[in-house]
């Protein structure tokens, strides 16, 4: 697939504007207008702070939701808080309990265990938690398209509130309320919160109605961070708040198993990237062997050396993650490379014997690499699952609604979506999905590489950095900011890791970098010393070195033209 570099151009009388309203430097400006902050925005993107999250009670059905649980707590009725197994969910569940817990409601929870139940609301799960004597149910990040399971549990006597931050179709489950900013009649500004990110909304709400000091619920950002940072959702507005100071808080949170979790992966630094790399895989690892409540035990843990054990635990069901992971991503290219499959718009794949839970990231590296909708089909007990990704400018969503009939159910996001399907209609759907995407997608089937701006080595300077840095913390529609760097003589290449990486030493006149390329270790005899290359990277300071020195990560490379 070709690769086309787009260098953004700039107004000029908008960087000034910009820079001469907000004294910032026109590299931050340039970085700002990139990532479409609007400009009455600004001033909240570099410096909003708690109190610009928004009043919870805004979102439709807050009071609706607020009246019910503090009818609960009153009356001391049991509720169960129903989550999803994923990093957002197994935070959502964590907040909600420990919060309501504090104001002394009955509440326990319950996990649908991956393999054996799939996503969402099921009726199974729903006879248990009566058994349990359960008068209400708060779901979080999940629930609004459990049409059928909330009549069924209403049938059983148990109210739902819904709390879900997933798409929502024009028919919406008959609950107490559903708090969901993208209701279609929703007038709530922000729509971009993860699961987690719409339950602390919630706790805000409660904790304004108990009267209880603002502490009560921001000692959870921490947790409510790496939910929203883990779930890959615009890292903007509320969530940028939200993000920016959970962050903050996680080198001295109090919560036992974060702690516990830091000490296993053995970080250097607290950011996002450390959340996404280092405990969302963790976390995520449980709920995709099987039992995620190994998760959630651990941010309720009080102690610190079960908190431990529960930690070293999560961290080995990774290590089985990834190698059952690696098998199935080199089973899923070997098909696509023999039947051609990279030469369609769309990759539909189906082995009844792939893990349930490892598909959906494989879906994502498959993504990664070939740009186009990737859907893997696996059967568990007997039903067909499946779990799509998508590059951005196709709506994974849209395309599944087009394709509705021949689905049992599904649900998701617009680049990531979960399905089930009868195994008779998996051709027929391959067929259907390729037809949608084909007349969704850019003709030429081109990846575009947006760069931020072009820098030389007089940029490479303290200035440059601080902007970078300041832009934290990165995400979704917050990307780290990529530079291309032209003309730069190959000094010195060599392969790390099994082949798998690249290591350049690249000489700009008298000046010498250093520059990695992760996982292009295959591109290792597409230059050679002396050649002179262009770069897309990124800038970063090399913190192993002393003093600190400037490094490039290359996200692409090709030879200069002169």
């Amino acid at each position: 697939m070709q690769k086309i570099w787009n260098l953004k151009k700039y107004n000029e009388d908008e960087v000034k504007k910009i820079c001469n309203e907000y004294d910032v430097s026109e590299t931050m400006a340039k970085f700002l207008i990139s990532r479409n902050i609007g400009f009455e925005d600004i001033k909240e993107f570099l410096i909003g702070d708690i109190s610009n999250l928004k009043d919870p009670f805004l979102i439709k059905d807050m009071e609706k939701f607020v009246n019910r649980v503090s009818r609960a707590i009153k009356n001391n009725e049991r509720i169960c808080i129903y989550g999803d197994y994923d990093v957002d969910g197994i935070t959502s569940i964590t907040i909600m309990y420990k919060f309501l817990k504090d104001l002394g409601a009955d509440v326990i929870y319950y996990l649908p265990n991956r393999l054996l139940e799939g996503y969402g609301i099921n009726n199974g799960a729903l006879d248990v938690i009566r058994e349990q004597e359960v008068k209400l149910i708060i779901t979080v990040d999940c629930g609004i398209t459990a049409v059928e399971q909330t009549e069924y549990a209403r049938s059983l006597g148990m109210d739902v509130c819904i709390t879900d931050h997933h798409e929502c179709s024009e028919v919406v489950p008959n609950a107490v309320a559903i708090v969901n900013p993208k209701q279609l009649d929703d007038k709530f500004e922000f729509k971009y919160h993860a699961g987690v990110g719409v339950a602390f909304k919630c706790i805000m709400a409660l904790s304004k109605v108990f009267n209880l000091d603002e502490n009560e619920y921001m000692k959870f950002l921490d947790i409510v961070a790496i939910g929203t940072i883990s779930d890959i959702v615009p890292l903007v507005g509320e969530n940028r708040i939200i993000s920016k100071y959970g962050l903050k808080l996680i080198p001295n949170t109090q919560n036992i198993g974060i702690k516990s979790l830091i000490k296993v992966i053995n970080c250097k630094e607290i950011d996002s990237t450390m959340v996404s790399f280092g405990i969302a895989p963790r976390v995520n690892a449980c709920g995709r062997m099987g039992n995620a409540k190994i998760a959630v035990e651990l941010l309720l843990e009080q102690d610190e050396q079960r908190a431990y054990e529960l930690a070293l635990e999560l961290d080995k069901l990774n290590t089985l993650r990834q190698k059952v992971e690696k098998d199935i991503f080199d089973e899923a290219v070997s098909i696509i490379q023999k039947n051609r499959l990279d030469l369609k718009n769309s990759i539909v794949l189906y082995n009844e014997h792939w893990h349930n839970g490892v598909i959906g990231i494989v879906a994502s590296r498959l993504v990664n690499i070939y740009c186009k909708p990737v859907i893997l089909f696996t059967k568990e007990n007997s039903q067909i699952r499946g779990s799509g990704r998508c590059q951005s400018g196709v709506s994974l969503y849209d395309c599944l609604t087009y394709c509705k009939d021949l689905l049992i159910q599904f649900g998701g996001h617009e680049l990531a979506a979960g399905l089930s399907i009868e195994e008779e209609n998996i051709n027929k759907f391959a067929n259907k999905f390729e037809e949608v995407v084909t007349s969704s997608i850019n003709e030429n089937n081109e990846q575009i590489i947006d760069i931020d701006m072009e820098i030389s080595k007089s940029d490479l300077n303290i200035q440059l950095i601080k902007d970078i840095w300041n832009l934290k913390p990165y995400g979704q529609a917050n990307k780290i900011p990529l530079f291309l760097y032209r003309n730069l003589k190959v000094q010195a290449i060599r392969t790390l890791k099994d082949d798998k990486h690249l290591k350049f030493t690249l000489r700009d006149d008298k000046f010498l970098i250093e520059a990695l390329a992760f996982s292009q270790g295959d591109r290792r005899d597409e230059v050679k010393l002396g050649d002179k290359i262009d770069v897309i990277c990124n800038v970063e300071l090399n913190s192993y070195n002393t003093p600190k020195t400037v490094q490039l990560i290359l996200q692409d490379f090709k030879k200069s033209i002169n």
